[in-house]
């Protein structure tokens, strides 16, 4: 949500900016802007509302020199999407401040500000900020203190990178909720909300942790705690290839990372069986106790992560035979809640700063938790460092908004965690080679299912006049139904929900007609026979049904009806490939639609605030 990039250089800042901003745009924004000191000491802003397009056509029109600078894209919170209320924001000339985040308090702030002679430009909390450090530059402080005592007297969360116009050659960044990386390369310096942002220029890299400070002067970079204390960081050195952020052959990066499903689903399995047997070592050295102590797991999640949660409720309980629950992250920070002793927490997230899935596990009772598990693609984020065990998937960077190899990804984890919590709970229950035969299959069965993209790309334009939609599944693929759904709704924009196939009589029946879609998962098992059924009791009232199902069913296509066979695959394996189809259709769907697939409308690739 938002970005920031920042650079001290040695050379012109600007077109690093603009190529930073490029690779951050997948986490949702509504306007950019840059602004860097030039030679002769003063400000130079440029602003633009769309995408990072507009404001490079800005840059071209009027370039910028100069070799410090910050940039970035503003998501709109407080005040509409307008120039004047896109970031950097400027306080009398001077002071230029980019802020990712929500201050909770600019309201009072504002009136303090006025009362002292200050004017407002835009309608944003952003703008109280720069003031507020400006208050303090005027009574005396250094840049960098002044950045310190705003800080303490901001309530929220948020990132900052600073610079002042007197003082070309230095920024100062400050970090407290939403990530801040600092890029180091000899005598430049970065700052940006992500590696992605720093690739070009280095792949050495620090993590700012809540509360710092960072103090850049060209080669220099010194960072202070909250205490004011001094502080070392360990800097990190990026595997990421520089590549990852392109298309390359493809048309969408939704559309690329659905292909990259069956090598990241690998590369997250790769190493974590030996033999038949699941290694507990792939959760931490202190898997074994842990793990050896766990009555019940409650898992937190928000989005698709909370469907990968609703998926491994199903093995935990049906296969381990150990009770789970699963709870939005958003509800579960703010309701009381009881646990039983022994309970491993489990929180899920993609980029590892999930604001409502930190806040929760950092709300968290001492006494509620046995421990705390994150599995999270991002190694050094924010819930991993939370967390007592981690398991890192390997699906690499996920530009797309709409989530697709990461889900898939969690699934393998989750697998593997189901695994190692079963041969404790319970006596022969779970073959572990069950487990060794999905990792095995799993790769070719998404590669299989990939090859029947034409088939499902033809079945777009049932879809593209329709303003609603409805996705059935039974058992453990109702969750997959509702992952479905959402990624229709969310790059299609039509109304899609999901719903037990077996609760079509208790309402849903009631929408069905011969302009309402209907998408079913109908895997080879114990529900399929009741499931079929279900479809009947919608082809009856004339619904028009798309059926993706298990190749060996038989299922046949006919009037009102449209099957998609799928591979027959076991058991574990089943949910993983049957979230593939229904991610092609609905980005086909989206693509007949002509809307922005990567980059949907009012949405955030990382929710980093409340």
């Amino acid at each position: 949500m938002c970005g920031i990039v920042g650079a001290v250089r040695t050379s012109e800042a600007s077109g690093f900016l603009l190529e930073g901003l490029r690779r951050l745009e997948y986490r949702g924004y509504d306007s950019a802007g840059v602004v860097v000191i030039n030679p002769e000491g003063e400000l130079e802003r440029a602003r633009a509302v769309g995408k990072v397009g507009e404001l490079e056509q800005a840059l071209r029109q009027t370039p910028l020199a100069g070799a410090t600078g910050i940039a970035h894209t503003r998501w709109a919170t407080h005040g509409g999407v307008t120039e004047p209320n896109a970031h950097p924001h400027i306080c009398n000339g001077t002071l230029a401040l980019v802020c990712n985040g929500i201050v909770e308090n600019h309201e009072t702030l504002r009136e303090a500000q006025r009362a002292a002679g200050l004017s407002f430009t835009s309608e944003t909390d952003t703008e109280v900020v720069v003031h507020q450090v400006y208050l303090h530059l005027q009574q005396g402080l250094d840049l960098a203190d002044a950045v310190r005592a705003t800080m303490a007297e901001l309530h929220g969360s948020f990132a900052l990178a600073v610079v002042h116009a007197g003082e070309p050659g230095r920024l100062v960044a400050a970090r407290q909720g939403p990530p801040l990386l600092l890029g180091r390369s000899g005598e430049e310096n970065f700052v940006a909300s992500d590696i992605n942002a720093l690739l070009p220029v280095t792949r050495e890299y620090q993590v700012l942790e809540n509360g710092d400070v960072a103090d850049i002067r060209g080669s220099d970079c010194l960072i202070r705690d909250k205490a004011g204390e001094i502080v070392e960081r360990t800097v990190h050195s990026s595997t990421q290839s520089g590549e990852s952020a392109e298309l390359g052959e493809y048309r969408h990066f939704m559309q690329k990372e659905i292909h990259e499903q069956p090598r990241a689903v690998a590369d997250t399995l790769e190493g974590r069986l030996l033999g038949d047997h699941v290694l507990e070592e792939s959760f931490g050295s202190r898997a074994q106790e842990i793990f050896d102590a766990t009555r019940q797991v409650q898992i937190i999640a928000c989005g698709t992560s909370y469907h990968a949660g609703l998926v491994a409720r199903h093995w935990l309980e049906a296969i381990a035979g150990v009770p789970c629950q699963v709870e939005v992250a958003s509800e579960f920070r703010y309701r009381r809640s009881v646990a039983l002793p022994g309970t491993l927490v489990v929180t899920i997230s993609q980029s590892g700063e999930t604001a409502d899935t930190l806040a929760a596990i950092k709300h968290l009772p001492d006494h509620y938790a046995l421990a705390k598990l994150a599995i999270c693609n991002v190694d050094h984020s924010a819930i991993v460092r939370a967390s007592d065990l981690v398991f890192l998937t390997k699906a690499g960077p996920e530009i797309g908004v709409a989530s697709t190899k990461a889900f898939t990804t969690q699934l393998a984890a989750l697998m593997v965690l189901m695994a190692c919590i079963a041969r404790r709970q319970t006596k022969n229950a779970l073959d572990e080679s069950l487990v060794k035969q999905a990792i095995a299959e799993l790769p070719a069965a998404v590669e299989a299912t990939i090859a029947q993209d034409a088939k499902i790309k033809a079945l777009a334009i049932h879809f593209i006049q329709r303003n609603h939609a409805l996705f059935l599944g039974r058992g453990v693929y109702h969750p997959i139904a509702m992952e479905g759904a959402l990624k229709l709704k969310e790059i299609s924009y039509i109304h899609a929900e999901a719903y037990p196939a077996g609760e079509l009589k208790h309402g849903p029946l009631a929408l069905v007609d011969d302009k309402m879609p209907i998408v079913a998962v109908a895997p080879k098992d114990d529900l399929l026979d009741k499931l079929k059924s279900n479809l009947e009791e919608v082809r009856a009232r004339g619904g028009q049904l798309f059926v993706f199902a298990d190749q060996a069913v038989g299922y046949e296509s006919g009037p009102g009806v449209t099957v998609i066979d799928v591979p027959s695959v076991s058991e574990l394996a089943g949910p993983i490939v049957y979230t593939v189809v229904l991610q092609l259709l609905s980005y086909h769907v989206a693509v007949a639609k002509g809307t922005d697939v990567d980059k949907p409308r009012n949405l955030a690739k990382s929710v980093t605030v409340e």
